[in-house]
């Protein structure tokens, strides 16, 4: 449940809202999964901590909660949180840059999430989240709409870590399908994640 009092209440309204949303039925109806829109919106007015990903997946899609999936257990374990910690909505928010799982294409690859979702809820989404101290940035799509024209390719975003604010945290997609970038980049696990695991917790520390 969202959180409550003013701030929560704003929360449960767009998200409401969201979960009413069906703007891209056609265009899901017209992939090759044929599917229905199922937004999974994941907000909270007292989160410290900001997920900023892609679009869900097909897994998330049919259980209705964010990165409950192999995706997820890697994102806890590079962050250094389990399950119980990351579904606490007084600790952290999941924004992604569309809220339905986008489908699969012709070669079953992900369709890219649909730029009408984060261009109609994305800034009343982070209006209604005041609490947010520490925005990860999961992803190409969600690095260029945050980072703007200072976004490159993902490698060298991550890489740059050092030179975006201290309250933003660039980071690769934890899919599975990442597993080779993962072996060709050891820097990753030997300097951000580390500094990844440290941002967390000062975040969620009190007060």
């Amino acid at each position: 449940m969202a959180p409550t009092g003013l701030g929560g209440d704003a929360v449960a309204e767009i998200e409401a809202r969201i979960r009413a949303c069906r703007i891209c039925a056609e265009a899901f109806a017209a992939t090759a999964t044929a599917h229905a829109p199922r937004p999974v919106p994941w907000l909270s007015a007292e989160a410290p901590i900001l997920i900023a990903g892609q679009a869900p997946g097909a897994r998330v899609h049919a259980l209705g909660r964010p990165f409950d999936d192999a995706s997820g257990d890697r994102l806890r374990d590079w962050m250094g949180v389990d399950r119980a910690a990351f579904y606490d909505r007084r600790r952290f928010a999941v924004l992604p840059m569309a809220f339905c799982f986008p489908g699969y294409d012709a070669q079953s690859s992900d369709l890219p999430p649909p730029r009408v979702c984060a261009e109609t809820w994305r800034r009343a989404a982070l209006a209604a989240m005041p609490g947010i101290r520490l925005t990860l940035l999961i992803g190409g799509h969600a690095q260029r709409w945050h980072l703007g024209s200072g976004a490159r390719a993902v490698t060298a975003t991550v890489r740059a870590w050092r030179s975006w604010p201290e309250g933003v945290l660039p980071l690769p997609h934890p899919s599975w399908r990442n597993s080779g970038w993962l072996k060709r980049n050891p820097w990753f696990a030997a300097e951000l994640v580390p500094e990844l695991r440290a941002r967390v917790s000062t975040a969620l520390a009190p007060g």
